[in-house]
């Protein structure tokens, strides 16, 4: 370890790196110990070879500049690898490794992922019968490789069967390296003889027509035998962009199921079980903080834990409000108000001219139908109210309503600057924030 006067750098690493190094940052990060700094040099122990490989490829820049920051001089980092972390995995599964922490017991369910995590047990108990193929959606972070996972978990526990699971770009440099190598027939007979082929982020196939092509082919021969297909996607089939409609057809056939951002109590839920699976007792009011602050996904709370953990770690300094505070870069006194819907629904009647009995209505007008997308789609994002309750102030419409006009107004959003103009105002009028 490093000196006395060396451990308060290292603190102050730390919090440079809590500060700026957000998804980067990974659970682990508060086993890194520094081991020597010299000529230059900071060296710094990770946990296993496979800890060392990411912190090269994904962390060596944050921690560079952190050292510099802290030092004021020019430092180089490097990381050495302990010998704690986890093996490197054997067997039937491919790639990504499965995690252990990756298991339906540690997924914490909510209406937001409720179907998608039944239809996932359903499969892990009864591969190739259940859904084939089950097709699950989402934005990043919400649990779609935790499911896919906990679906390969099940399926080991019960079977022996090969597994071959990876991500869709790892599928694409296969095959182009098959095709360089002329193994073609080796690339077919190791995805076509598969008994459960899970491919995660499936979207990648977009504009790779070759791929798509030796995909529908894969595709048609596992269906066939009654071998389970799970794929992941950050959106549903028909939104795949340059998809064929052949692969959208098929991708249709057994459960779409999609995910949803975690209300709050779920997102409380969430925190409560990551920390506890850590060894961090959090206060019940961090726990309210970080749900109430961050209302994205599961890894970012989980992120947020690390924050706190690593910064009480590094500090000596026990967990409570004015700590986490800090760890999320929040300034209490200055934080903007909780945001209600009936704020939004205000706003945008003022904005928009329009009343708020037309807004609860069932006119599909565009002068009225875009008024209350906008409506659902503000109080989705400012506020901790489930898709379920956002529609019931909408004359009682179902959560499916409002994903549509989440995902039409986030499509207007990007090609109506006039529009994107006036969210922006009526959220830091809501939040009651300045220009």
């Amino acid at each position: 370890m490093l000196s006395t006067v060396d451990t308060q750098l290292w603190q102050d690493m730390i919090q440079h790196v809590i500060a700026r190094g957000g998804a980067v940052i990974r659970p682990w990060f508060a086993q890194l110990e520094p081991v020597a700094l010299e000529h230059g040099l900071l060296e710094i122990r990770t946990p296993g070879p496979r800890e060392q490989g990411y912190c090269q490829q994904r962390a060596t820049h944050l921690f560079t500049e952190a050292a510099q920051a802290a030092t004021g001089r020019l430092v180089t980092v490097c990381f050495l690898a302990g010998t704690t972390g986890a093996d490197e995995p054997t067997g039937a599964v491919q790639e990504p490794a499965l995690s252990e922490d990756y298991t339906f017991d540690s997924f914490v369910t909510g209406p937001c992922n409720r179907l998608a995590q039944a239809a996932c047990l359903a499969v892990a108990e009864s591969p190739g019968q259940a859904y084939n193929p089950l097709f699950i959606h989402g934005a990043a972070g919400l649990g779609k490789t935790h499911l896919l996972q906990a679906i390969c978990h099940g399926i080991i526990a019960r079977s022996a069967a090969r597994i071959v699971f990876l991500s869709c770009e790892t599928f694409i440099n296969h095959l182009i390296e098959a095709i360089e190598l002329g193994k073609l027939h080796d690339f077919r007979y190791r995805y076509r003889h598969a008994d459960l082929l899970v491919i995660d982020d499936v979207h990648f196939l977009s504009k790779h027509e070759q791929t798509q092509e030796e995909f529908f082919h894969t595709f048609n021969t596992l269906y066939q035998s009654h071998r389970q297909i799970i794929l992941s996607c950050d959106r549903p089939p028909a939104e795949i962009p340059q998809l064929e409609e052949r692969l959208v057809s098929r991708f249709n056939w057994g459960l779409v199921a999609g995910i949803d951002r975690p209300a709050y109590e779920t997102r409380v839920a969430i925190l409560r079980k990551k920390s506890t699976a850590r060894g961090v007792q959090l206060p019940e009011d961090v726990v309210c903080l970080i749900a109430g602050t961050i209302d994205s996904n599961a890894r970012e709370l989980e992120g947020a834990i690390t924050k706190v953990s690593m910064l009480a770690q590094v500090l000596n300094r026990r967990i409570d409000l004015a700590l986490a505070q800090e760890a999320l870069g929040l300034d209490a006194p200055a934080r903007a108000r909780e945001v209600t819907i009936e704020q939004i629904i205000e706003a945008v009647i003022k904005r928009f001219g329009v009343r708020l009995a037309d807004l609860q209505s069932r006119k599909r007008s565009k002068s009225i139908s875009l008024p209350r997308q906008v409506c659902m789609y503000l109080a989705r994002h400012l506020t901790r109210h489930s898709l379920e309750e956002i529609g019931g102030y909408f004359g009682g419409r179902d959560h499916t309503t409002v994903l549509h006009a989440n995902r039409t107004i986030e499509s207007l959003r990007r090609e109506d600057l006039g529009l994107h103009t006036a969210i922006e105002q009526i959220t830091r009028e809501v939040r009651g924030t300045r220009f």
